[in-house]
């Protein structure tokens, strides 16, 4: 065995054995509970033959699920050899300012919205010519490209650089010290599920996917559509995420409050709409790559 298939074998045997911990523990913790419910609800949305293509190029140990993995860039990032995509999680903007500007937010591509276009781009060599060498690990490219899509919509991945996007700024959840993006991480998530969904994530998936069919099927479309036919757009999504920000996650948070009923209730409905845009622009995106006949059907 050559030196890169040895290293490409070592690396999946590391993504495997992240995931077999991950499992095990059960640690489904936008934190892991986002990226589940996001990847979760894409795969209700793809096209036949973008679950063929999935399923081709997912671990084997993630039995076929997706969402089994979304977590998994989150996992290795602090590990020596993968400590260089910490950055391709989030695109910070200038302290103050509430909009996004690819050319000044993300520095020769080195972001979340430059990972997104970097890994569809990568898939897309699979899917032009299947009979062609793919210079690129796809596994590792589905696993990047479904976390990332995951990260853009959540509003403080698009947050301000002097606090990295929230993490600076300590509060308090209730009676819990924190920080500010642990909050709509995970915070937020984990106190609906105590609240509202008898502590089950499926249970919070499906009442999502209702929401999807129900209440927001008038704008599912939109969500899923790009301009000028381009496979990824996520410059959108940033722009939205670093909007939502400023008008819902730091306002009345700044540093030292508690946050409680008020800041949760009204945080709620954008975290769960958030997560459910991410999952049906995953499926989108991943059906422009995989599907000859790309559309948006219902799960």
């Amino acid at each position: 065995m050559g030196s890169i298939e040895m290293g490409l074998a070592l690396r999946m045997w590391i993504a495997g054995l992240l995931l077999l911990t991950h499992l095990v523990h059960g640690a489904l913790c936008w934190g892991d509970d986002g990226h589940y419910a996001v990847c979760k609800i894409a795969q209700g949305y793809f096209e036949e033959e973008t679950v063929v293509a999935v399923k081709k190029f997912l671990p084997a140990s993630a039995d076929g699920e997706l969402a089994a993995v979304c977590s998994w860039p989150d996992e290795i990032k602090r590990l020596p050899q993968w400590r260089w995509t910490a950055a391709l999680h989030f695109a910070d903007t200038p302290d103050y300012k509430c909009n996004y500007d690819y050319s000044r937010d993300c520095a020769e591509d080195w972001c979340v919205t430059g990972a997104i276009f970097n890994y569809t781009n990568q898939l897309m060599s699979a899917s032009e010519d299947s009979l062609s060498i793919v210079p690129y690990n796809l596994t590792e490219a589905l696993m990047f490209l479904s976390h990332f899509m995951g990260d853009i919509h959540q509003p403080l991945h698009e947050g301000f650089l002097g606090d990295l996007g929230g993490n600076r700024v300590k509060v308090s959840w209730y009676n819990q010290e924190t920080n500010l993006h642990r909050v709509w991480d995970d915070m937020i998530i984990e106190s609906a599920l105590e609240k509202y969904y008898n502590s089950s994530l499926s249970i919070m998936i499906h009442a999502l996917e209702d929401k999807l069919k129900y209440g927001w099927s008038n704008d599912v479309r939109s969500w899923g559509s790009c301009q000028r036919n381009e496979t990824a757009c996520p410059n959108p999504y940033a722009s939205e995420s670093i909007d939502l920000a400023c008008k819902y996650a730091y306002k009345d948070a700044t540093a030292g409050t508690t946050l409680g009923d008020d800041y949760f209730l009204s945080r709620l409905l954008i975290v769960e709409k958030r997560i459910a845009q991410g999952g049906i622009r995953l499926a989108a995106t991943l059906n422009r790559i995989f599907s000859s006949k790309p559309k948006l059907a219902t799960a």
